[in-house]
């Protein structure tokens, strides 16, 4: 059936609405960035700064170390998403091809435990870290953003795998390949675009994260961009405006490339299997 002109009018006016409503905190954080004190202390506020400037940014990087910070934050991102999607893809491969009890109830396993609230695993993960003396430090920052970030990947990667025609495998094991030579040269090369999806997302999910950062990390020197934004707040909660949008603004900016970038692989990912050959 074909949609009514009215009815697809529709579909494009909430569909409007819906990116209004995502991008005017983007929009009204970088039009905070830009503007000077007296600006940003005035009592009916524009869009448009009328006096743009630069200052907020110099005096952002002035107060907080955000290059450090932002060094941090990318090398916990890079390791866990690189050890993530490591550790996620043979167990994707098996729970794929395998569809035993164990695999099945392994799966729902997987999605359930993305329910779990971050308050619930922050206690035995500090035990279990303290333990193992790695409080205060990015290696064990990037062991919590591994576990937290396997289920998800997990997910991803299962969806890939089953995308993937079986019948690729069994041609290449009647032409003599080996179960490795299989793996490698047939099967791997149709699930790079979903592994650099996985690990594009797992970045992104340890580039914005918080909350775990907070409790594990003490030391200035080893802290995250996302703690360090937070230093922009006085002791009575006044918000340093100006830098702390500017910061903000520069802090945002990888992520939202890098999702811009995997949107559709994700929505793939996630999609992948749906259909059966």
């Amino acid at each position: 059936m074909r949609t009514r002109p009215t009815a697809r009018a529709g579909q494009y006016a909430a569909l409007l609405a819906y990116l209004v409503f995502l991008a005017l905190p983007f929009l009204w954080l970088l039009s905070i960035a830009f503007k000077p004190p007296r600006e940003l202390g005035s009592l009916h506020p524009t869009w448009i700064p009328r006096n743009p400037t630069l200052a907020n940014f110099r005096q952002a990087f002035d107060e907080q170390p955000l290059l450090q910070a932002a060094f941090n934050s990318l090398l916990a991102a890079l390791s866990a998403a690189l050890i993530a999607v490591c550790v996620a893809t043979p167990m994707a491969y098996v729970m794929a091809r395998h569809r035993t009890r164990l695999a099945r109830a392994a799966t729902g396993w997987v999605v359930v435990s993305q329910a779990f609230p971050f308050v619930l695993v922050i206690i035995p993960l500090f035990l279990v870290l303290k333990n193992l003396r790695l409080i205060d430090s990015l290696a064990g920052l990037v062991m919590v953003y591994v576990v937290w970030a396997l289920p998800f990947a997990l997910w991803m990667l299962v969806g890939y795998v089953r995308a993937v025609p079986v019948e690729l495998e069994e041609a290449a094991a009647v032409d003599g390949a080996g179960r490795l030579r299989t793996l490698v040269s047939v099967t791997a090369p149709l699930l790079a675009p979903g592994i650099v999806a996985t690990a594009l997302f797992a970045f992104i999910t340890a580039w914005n994260e918080f909350f775990f950062a907070l409790v594990l990390l003490k030391t200035p020197e080893k802290q995250t961009l996302p703690v360090v934004l937070t230093h922009f707040i006085g002791a009575e909660g006044v918000a340093d405006l100006g830098p702390l949008a500017a910061a903000a603004f520069l802090a945002t900016l990888p992520s939202l490339v890098v999702f811009a970038l995997i949107q559709r692989r994700i929505t793939g990912g996630m999609l992948a299997g749906a259909v059966k050959s």
